[in-house]
């Protein structure tokens, strides 16, 4: 798959089926090797002598000035570490300069990750990529695969700016803050191929002498009150048993640090391991930052860290009312506690041990054979919650001995008054492996705040009880479905989905047919499931006929699905003499137009008539017939209507025709062939035009997405950004800035 964002053509990016987007620079004579992770093919660099080889990208990228890039592509090399580059040309393709990554510190036969970030100097205009290593004789191969050159790829929702998440620039973006100093290193960090949010070089944290060392980001972006945020990045210790952490930290107003929220590493080794801190944000909050050290360090030790992001916090189930901290246990137990019985609730350990959601799990264990109460903090419920149904679920794992368990909730009112506990029967928990438990229940009068409360029973001395992602949440239909006849689409709305799954939606008709809905990847075919909720907003419904939606769920791909169906929805259809034309791919240029003549469809066919001698009739050879083709013309009434008419016009997109049933047209997928808007009235005021719109009937496009950028925000936008200024400046139109289409990108 195509690395998103990606300015190099898939076969410069994989080197693959060919080479032909590389050249040598110095040095060297370069081939195609195979063995590569993005497709077999890769880059094999071969020395003609000893000293600095280069090979570089046979295309040049347009750049604009003073705008951050960066390049970044998966090495290998048993004998010489290597280093990546973007060269920077002028408009006439002059070398203007080079910017260099760090070299690897060492030499490495596995594919790791090398990267560099830069500005682009003032007189760019274009760029190309260079790698380059310095073996010390001739012959020696330097290999290379998985290329990008582009636009920093920064995590979606990071408040932090690239250059404190990756550190590709410079080390700047962190500051040294207790006994230590800071630089960048690139270890050669083996990463999946497809991963792009890490590698290449990390802050390196040097203990000065011995005792506790920390650094933290010199960014500190905005923060508010009572939101939930989390810190997180990777951390590479010196030795397993160093006490390293990560800290999520507020300020007020003057800049003085106001909360600290830290989890500590618990590691099993020396390699990389993401460690998260959550916390909401205390009154007087107005910015937040990361740091990250070790304590009680020896003079010379080295933490690492890599991918530092604070973000707001996830909901690991939507509706839920539990903190991230409280239902992930990544940085401890939070607010659970043991009210009865000799049962212990710990934080796993090590990292990676034991986990369905992050890297560790809630511990339970029970000493004896005898009943313990694990009760979870009370929350506060959503207003008017008395005599609504709630649901509470965990993920459980027995990995000692065997429990029975008792699933509550435990009720309070808004003076924390105990109402009493809402519970289901005893049952064993299941054994082996991961198991999801859920129960529902009604709260009752005067209820507004809430606790999980697990009674359990040890059937053996020393059993163990993980649990992992804990929820609890107003129970709300699986499946629902809203239309929406100011924008003639329809919402669905799927619920207590399994992240990890997959699924396929099809569009119903009346008559029964099926089609495949389109999401933001295309059309939604066994797509991968990454959260509990779908939510996916259908533009291409029907007008003025009942459609449903049937759900297909597969654990994995060759699994046998299961299934939901929708209730049906009706669009209104509206007046018979406006028509819907509409982007399948950019709903949000839909709109409305009166329709002055319906085409007079024709449908051509390519058809050969040969006239045999002596025969009265010919022989003809016909293709099939081929589909409809007619002239729509539709009127706009003012200035606005046009520019909304031109824009939708403008991408030369596929589009999806629609009217209402009583004209006896079917919806249609349409190209739109050149047009003409004369005024309806020869008059320079006149402001009402009509519009010939040349159809010619298409196929429904199957692989183009609902376009956007998934969970962008303004400050996805700022954090790349030094001023509004500069992003005013980086894009033609809002509508660039929600695509991230830069000018001159």
């Amino acid at each position: 798959m195509a690395i998103p964002g990606n300015f190099l053509s898939a076969t410069t990016e994989s080197v693959d089926p060919n080479m032909s987007g590389w050249v040598a620079k110095l040095n060297c004579v370069i081939s195609l090797g195979s063995g590569g992770r993005n497709g077999d093919g890769v880059l094999a660099v071969k020395s003609s002598a000893s000293g600095e080889m280069q090979a570089r990208t046979v295309s040049s990228y347009v750049v604009t000035p003073f705008t951050e890039y960066e390049a970044f592509c998966d090495a290998s090399g048993a004998t010489v570490p290597e280093r990546i580059g973007i060269r920077w040309l002028d408009a006439s393709n002059a070398e203007i300069s080079i910017t260099w990554s760090m070299t690897t510190s060492s030499a490495s036969a596995s594919w790791h990750r090398i990267a560099v970030g830069g500005e682009a100097p003032g007189t760019a205009a274009r760029a190309q990529v260079v790698v380059s290593s310095t073996p010390a004789a001739a012959n020696v191969f330097s290999y290379y695969e998985n290329f990008y050159f582009g636009y920093p790829i920064v995590t979606t929702g990071n408040k932090l700016g690239f250059n404190a998440e990756h550190g590709e620039i410079d080390a700047t973006a962190w500051f040294n803050e207790v006994n230590c100093t800071i630089a960048r290193s690139v270890p050669p960090v083996v990463w999946p191929v497809d991963w792009y949010l890490a590698g290449g070089h990390t802050i390196a944290m040097t203990a000065t002498a011995n005792g506790n060392a920390s650094m933290r980001s010199n960014d500190r972006p905005d923060a508010t009150p009572g939101v939930e945020y989390v810190a997180y990045c990777y951390l590479n210790p010196p030795t397993s048993g160093s006490t390293t952490w990560v800290e999520l930290r507020f300020y007020d107003s003057g800049g003085s640090q106001i909360q600290a929220t830290r989890s500590t590493l618990a590691a099993p080794g020396t390699g990389w391991y993401r460690e998260y801190a959550s916390a909401v944000a205390p009154a007087a909050t107005v910015s937040c930052s990361i740091a990250a050290g070790i304590d009680s360090a020896t003079a010379g030790q080295i933490l690492r860290i890599d991918g530092a992001v604070v973000a707001t916090a996830p909901v690991l189930r939507a509706g839920s009312v539990l903190p991230y901290a409280d239902a992930s246990f990544e940085q401890g137990v939070a607010g659970w506690t043991v009210v009865s019985g000799v049962a212990t609730i710990t934080r796993s350990t090590p990292w990676g041990a034991y986990a369905w959601d992050g890297a560790y799990a809630g511990t339970v264990t029970s000493s004896t054979a005898t009943t313990s109460v694990i009760r979870s903090a009370k929350f506060a419920l959503p207003s008017g919650a008395a005599g609504l149904s709630f649901r509470t679920e965990v993920y459980s794992n027995v990995s000692a001995g065997g429990f029975n368990l008792t699933r509550g909730i435990r009720w309070y009112d808004d003076s924390n008054a105990d109402l009493g506990l809402t519970s289901g029967s005893s049952a064993a928990i299941p054994t082996p492996d991961w198991w999801l438990i859920g129960n529902t229940f009604t709260a009752p009068a005067g209820a507004t705040q809430a606790a999980i409360e697990y009674t359990v029973t040890a059937t053996t001395t020393s059993s163990v009880w993980r649990i992992d992602r804990a929820a609890l949440w107003q129970s709300l239909p699986l499946t629902a479905v809203e239309g929406h006849d100011d924008t003639a689409s329809i919402t669905l709305t799927l619920r207590e989905l399994t992240p990890g799954q997959y699924v396929t939606i099809y569009r119903v008709a009346e008559d029964g047919s099926r089609t495949l809905v389109r999401g933001t990847s295309g059309l939604i075919n066994l797509q991968p499931i990454t959260s509990d909720l779908m939510v996916v907003e259908d533009y291409e419904a029907p007008l003025g006929v009942e459609a449903s939606y049937y759900i297909e769920l597969r654990a994995t791909l060759s699994a046998i699905p299961g299934f939901r169906a929708s209730d049906g929805v009706t669009l209104t259809a509206g007046d018979e003499n406006i028509c819907w034309i509409k982007d399948p791919g950019q709903p949000q240029r839909n709109a409305q137009f009166i329709v002055v003549t319906p085409p007079a469809w024709k449908r051509a066919i390519s058809q050969a008539a040969y006239r045999v001698r002596g025969r009265r009739n010919p022989v003809v050879l016909s293709d099939v017939r081929g589909g409809l083709e007619g002239d729509l013309v539709v009127l706009t009434r003012s200035d606005t209507e046009a520019a909304a008419l031109h824009w939708l016009l403008d991408s030369g997109d596929v589009l999806l025709w629609q009217v209402a049933p009583g004209v006896h047209e079917t919806d249609l997928y349409v190209t739109v062939g050149e047009i003409g808007l004369p005024r309806l009235i020869d008059q320079i005021d006149e402001d009402w035009r009509q519009w010939t719109l040349p159809l010619t009937q298409v196929d429904m496009p199957t692989t183009i997405g609902v376009a956007g950028t998934a969970g962008r925000t303004w400050q996805d936008v700022l954090s790349q950004f030094g001023t509004w200024q500069d992003v005013l400046d980086a894009y033609a139109t809002w509508e660039d800035v929600l695509f991230d289409r830069r000018i001159g990108g």
